[in-house]
């Protein structure tokens, strides 16, 4: 079974919620930062904190997102820490800092020198002053009153929509120091509009390429006079004719988007200059087939081939410690990939639907896997989980139909809901001693396991643990296990005998149910309620006597001899 699509993009970008002195965030357990999200009461004056403590763990506030404090009339300062790293006008629009016109200067509103936002009483050129510490993105959006802008030296980043929709804005001085340019951030300004800035297809400011048109040639080569040296985000995104592209020396990255839906894109010439692949470089670039990743890259991001079906090959340098959400989403042409040597984290989705990867050797340095890892690698046939995983994540090897052999170590504590959900071909696992838990569905159609080790520190079985183990001809429950969840064992066809543990108190609804097989169960003393048809049409097995004050559902023994 391979997730759907919606599935993976939902839990690509999704990130958890967490209020800290009243104000509410959104962290990132990863890379341990926090971005003010949106807060509609905001009031008074606020102190955003460098830091913020949420559970065990301590989040570096990085960012004041989209909209954050929007229409909060009643918001009258704030006051922002050195680490925030982005920050959007729409954050403080109609709040009472922007309306109160005492903020205002020379056109321009600033908070902790940021530039958050600019109107028409604005000089048309107009000097970005040094010590500035951000532009925040969309500051200078729609300002038909500006004509030329100089930024200074001591910021590195022109965010998204900076300069979009200035119509009268013709020159834009970009120092050296910047080293990333946001999605449209001169989308529709004067430069943009102007048709003698474009040289075939392409948009290029101070060394830097901005933005291309559909006069792209197919095959694109850069070959200026001066170097390119950057690449703006969303740069090449939906470029339909777009075949070929060889990136030039002079550039370090492969920015986020970069690529965006080039779904005629079969090769890119990537430099050994390149240290990061941004998130979504390359999403559904569905005919590419090669695009090598240098040997010496330090970051690849979230999504980066996601939807790249033909993509054949990749090496993954051994810098890289982190593989990000989805990153290999359905590249259904990788049949073998070697993992970094000093890999620490599988996140989400990571190699989920590539049906073609067969084997795969995960590092002894891994101690984290996230949901879906490989789910729907349908031609996987074994894999070893290293020591410093502690839990097998939720539908981890969902639908990998030809997995025969999976390796667990000593220290697993949980397998999680849906882990093992239809591997057909799965023939024994061992369970370590350190299980306690089993998950929702975790080997449900797990139609070749004969028999299985339940440990006796397992307290939890979840609902349709076992289901539909076609195969499984014995079970011995755990000593810890009290209660049996519902359909835990539902429809093993093939199950004969079946021993209850002395401290089990209560089984489930359909806990049992159309175990056709089931001839013998070695009854205890402890057991307090049998649910809703838990043995029903297990129609080798005499009805019990069991004590008077245990509690019998409806059906429970139905087509019992």
């Amino acid at each position: 079974m391979i997730l759907p699509v919606a599935v993976l993009v939902a839990n690509l970008v999704c990130a958890e919620d967490a209020q800290y002195q009243d104000v509410h965030y959104t962290v990132d357990d990863n890379r341990l930062t926090a971005e003010v999200t949106l807060n509609p009461k905001a009031s008074g004056e606020l102190l955003i904190p460098e830091t913020i403590v949420v559970g065990q763990n301590t989040y570096t506030v990085i960012a004041v997102g989209d909209k954050a404090f929007k229409g909060c009339k009643n918001l009258t300062a704030i006051v922002l820490p050195k680490t925030i790293e982005r920050v959007y006008r729409s954050a403080f629009d109609g709040t009472g800092i922007m309306l109160k016109k005492e903020n205002w200067k020379d056109g321009c509103l600033w908070i902790d020198s940021i530039l958050i936002a600019t109107d028409k009483t604005i000089k048309p050129r107009f000097v970005v002053p040094e010590g500035t510490r951000l532009i925040a993105a969309g500051a200078f959006q729609g300002n038909k009153a500006l004509q030329r802008v100089e930024l200074p030296s001591c910021i590195s980043r022109i965010d998204h929509e900076t300069f979009r929709d200035c119509k009268n804005l013709q020159k834009v001085v970009i120092p050296k120091t910047i080293t990333s340019i946001g999605e449209d951030a001169f989308l529709g300004c004067g430069i943009y509009q102007n048709d003698k800035k474009w040289k075939k297809g392409a948009l290029i400011l101070d060394d830097c390429l901005v933005a291309t048109n559909n006069d792209l040639p197919a095959k694109y080569i850069f070959k200026n006079k001066i170097p390119i040296r950057l690449i703006a985000e969303r740069a090449f995104a939906n470029r339909k004719n777009l075949r070929t592209v060889v990136i030039p020396e002079t550039v370090t990255a492969v920015p986020t988007a970069c690529f965006y839906q080039c779904e005629n894109l079969i090769d890119v010439t990537i430099p050994a200059t390149v240290r990061t692949v941004g998130n979504f470089a390359f999403y559904n670039c569905g005919l590419l087939k090669n695009a090598l990743l240098p040997r010496e890259l330090e970051h690849l991001g979230a999504g980066a081939f996601y939807g790249c079906i033909n993509l054949k090959e990749q090496i993954l340098s051994d810098k890289i410690e982190v593989l990000e959400r989805a990153t290999f989403f359905t590249c259904r042409g990788l049949k073998e990939i070697k993992l970094p040597a000093r890999l620490r984290r599988l996140d989400a989705g990571v190699f989920a639907g590539c049906t073609n990867i067969e084997a795969i050797e995960l590092p002894a340095t891994l101690n984290f896997m996230g949901d879906q890892v490989f789910a729907g690698c349908a031609t996987l046939r074994k894999i070893v989980i290293p020591y410093g995983v502690n839990s097998l994540p939720k539908q981890a090897f969902q639908g990998c139909t030809r997995l025969y052999r999976i390796d667990l170590p000593d220290g697993i504590y949980a397998i999680g809901d849906e882990a093992l959900d239809g591997c057909l071909a799965l023939e024994k696992i061992n369970i370590p001693l350190s299980t306690f838990r089993i998950g929702v569905r975790a080997f449900h159609n797990c139609q070749q396991i004969r028999g299985i080790a339940l440990v006796d520190h397992i307290h939890m079985i979840e609902e349709g643990a076992f289901q539909e183990c076609k195969m499984l001809e014995e079970v011995k429950l755990p000593a810890s296990l009290e209660r049996l969840h519902q359909g835990a064992f539902a429809q093993c066809i093939n199950l004969q005998k079946l021993i209850l543990n002395a401290s089990l108190k209560h089984i489930d609804d359909g806990a049992f149910y159309g175990c056709r097989s089931l001839r013998e169960v070695q009854w205890n003393d402890s057991l307090k309620t049998i649910g809703v048809e838990a043995f029903m049409d297990c129609k080798y097995l005499r009805t019990p006597v069991l004590a008077p004050e245990v509690v019998i559902g409806k059906n429970a023994f139905k087509g019992c001899r």
